[in-house]
């Protein structure tokens, strides 16, 4: 099998018996080694050793005083939420398990840096085994915000923070000019030639993706999609892209991003779309259940229509959380 996504932390934990993740000393020990934890040279005494004893026991129990010990507030707050975050992993089954709860939970007070990491990590374990760069490539959308080209029918997608950390850099590539004035002259969009390649650079992020015109990304996403709901949701369900959304019995949808949430809302009320909106769905899928029976009962056998939709600035941020408190499950599974 060939490895990707190392910077997921996949290989920090344990495979539970239930096919989750374990949440091991060593995954706590990665986020005691982000650098808004490990304590600054002009660090008070409290701070010091506060980490030092997690380190050396990354499970042990910190009280209200170790935290309120520590001079600097920003340091404090750091502190307490990370501990909070920490507790909750170690109160659940599994990474799976405890991001359900964080999700199901309302996120309140959960980073939205760390929410992500979760996710990075849960479909690393959802996907492990996969041999498809364009289902890996697709997948990022979950957990990597995007910057999106129009262009002559392609809708091209590349890793924002790439862009961004390249702007002002190298002469720009005739694929980066369309991006905008970014200098990210690493990048290639992924295609049948060059889909080999994407083995070495999982963990740059560095491919962009053809969501327009490009069958085989469309495919990809709507794979991910399914492995991700199958691997958290217990459901076995088939994805499948379409070209547009004629239904006139739509009965359900989940907006897979916050833009396309507002957009399905605006469909759902009956009001008119315009050309702009419009152009701003950049994928459209169905959604269907292999077991109808654990789906509520005013959805049925009738598809999930799932949208997606780039930000007026033309950016995508997927929120896969939506799929998880948004799909119509009966009452006794959304609960299980």
């Amino acid at each position: 099998m060939t490895e990707f996504w190392v910077s997921s932390g996949h290989h920090l934990t344990q495979r539970t018996e239930g096919g989750g993740l374990a949440v091991t000393d060593e995954l706590i020990l990665a986020y005691l080694a982000r650098p808004e934890l490990v304590p600054p040279e002009d660090a008070c005494e409290a701070e010091r050793a506060l980490h030092a004893s997690l380190l050396a026991d990354p499970r042990r129990p910190v009280t209200r005083g170790d935290i309120h010990g520590i001079a600097d507030a920003d340091a404090r707050e750091n502190w307490e939420v990370m501990l909070a975050f920490r507790d909750r992993l170690l109160a659940a089954r599994s990474v799976e398990a405890a991001y359900l709860a964080l999700v199901r939970g309302g996120l309140q007070g959960v980073p939205g840096l760390f929410l992500t990491q979760l996710v990075h990590l849960i479909l690393r374990n959802a996907l492990d085994g996969c041999d498809d760069p364009f289902v890996l490539r697709a997948a990022e959308l979950f957990f990597r915000p995007q910057r999106v080209s129009l262009h002559e029918g392609a809708v091209l997608l590349a890793d924002a923070e790439v862009i961004e950390a390249r702007e002002g850099g190298a002469p720009l590539s005739p694929l980066v000019s369309m991006l905008g004035k970014e200098a990210a002259s690493e990048l290639d969009v992924l295609n049948e030639e060059n889909a080999w390649s994407y083995w070495s650079r999982s963990d740059a992020f560095t491919m962009a993706l053809n969501l327009g015109s490009s069958g085989r990304s469309r495919d990809g996403l709507a794979r991910a999609i399914e492995a991700f709901v199958r691997h958290l949701l217990n459901a076995e369900v088939t994805v499948a892209p379409l070209d547009r959304l004629e239904d006139p019995d739509w009965r359900w949808f989940v907006g897979l991003d916050a833009e396309g949430t507002r957009i399905g809302n605006a469909l759902w009320r009956g009001e008119p779309l315009d050309d702009a909106a419009r152009e701003r769905v950049i994928a459209v899928f169905s959604l269907t259940f292999a077991d109808p029976s654990c789906v509520d009962a005013r959805v049925g056998d009738r598809p999930v229509y799932l949208l997606l939709a780039m930000t007026p600035d033309k950016t995508v941020q997927l929120k896969p959380q939506n799929l998880v408190v948004g799909l119509p499950l009966a009452s006794d599974r959304a609960a299980a």
